[in-house]
């Protein structure tokens, strides 16, 4: 299955925004389902929250840049897709990363 990729800058960084924002959604859900004497969250949450605010960070900055090797989240994605209900939003993302912007040919 192809993934679909950004036709537009404004819908990539739409689209890493969302994962900003599901990525921190994700982390309250665990904390409000844990409890308060228990919190531990998955080993994974903090490096792919690092990684997504970085990539964003990057955009904002100005200095991201297209490449060809996957994001460095991808790795977490892969082993633990299942725990992440957004999966194939960052896989959206690397997808686009990776390929370019999907520009319709004429």
């Amino acid at each position: 299955m192809s993934l679909r990729r950004a036709k537009s800058a404004d819908e990539y960084v739409e689209w890493v925004k969302n994962a900003v924002f599901e990525v921190d959604d994700l982390r309250d859900c665990l904390l409000y389902e844990m409890e308060d004497d228990m919190i531990r969250f998955p080993a994974w949450l903090e490096p792919l929250t690092e990684g997504i605010k970085d990539l964003y960070n990057r955009m904002a900055e100005g200095s991201y840049h297209f490449g060809r090797e996957d994001l460095p989240f991808m790795e977490i994605v892969h082993r633990h897709g299942d725990q992440i209900p957004f999966h194939t939003l960052l896989k959206q993302i690397n997808e686009t990363h990776r390929k370019g912007l999907e520009v319709e040919e004429e």
